[in-house]
């Protein structure tokens, strides 16, 4: 399946994504030294999206949150691409000051933790099987 979307940031990719339908705060959810979510009680606590594509409908929480997917690309435990559904500017500014390919879609995309995703962050495209 292929669909359209706004281009955020460039870059094609193809990766394992990592789904969740839960907002995530990067700023004390993420740990930016090992790429795991560590926010307690959410959906994706314990898994790692290190070089994964990231599906999920929005950031929350603090503004650092785009500094901390900058440390995370510093790093090397940055996902490798995201995929929102709404707009939030600390996702946004973070993909960009960070150079993550990344792309906003008008409705969640039928696409399953573990399958393989192709994100044209310049086109502004998503396709899975």
């Amino acid at each position: 399946m292929k669909i359209y979307g706004r281009a955020i940031f460039g870059g094609c990719v193809e990766g394992e994504a990592v789904v969740t339908d839960e907002p995530i705060t990067f700023l004390g959810g993420v740990d930016p030294r090992t790429g795991i979510v560590v926010e307690r009680g959410h959906e994706l606590e314990g898994v790692e999206i290190k070089g994964k594509v990231l599906v999920f409908p929005k950031g929350k929480g603090s503004t650092v949150g785009t500094y901390v997917l900058y440390q995370m690309r510093k790093n090397g435990t940055a996902p490798l691409a995201m995929i929102n559904t709404e707009v939030d500017l600390m996702v946004v500014t973070g993909a960009i000051i960070s150079e993550i390919p990344m792309v906003i879609l008008k409705e969640f995309p039928d696409v399953r933790t573990g399958e393989r995703v192709i994100i044209n962050g310049d086109e502004g495209w998503v396709e899975w099987e």
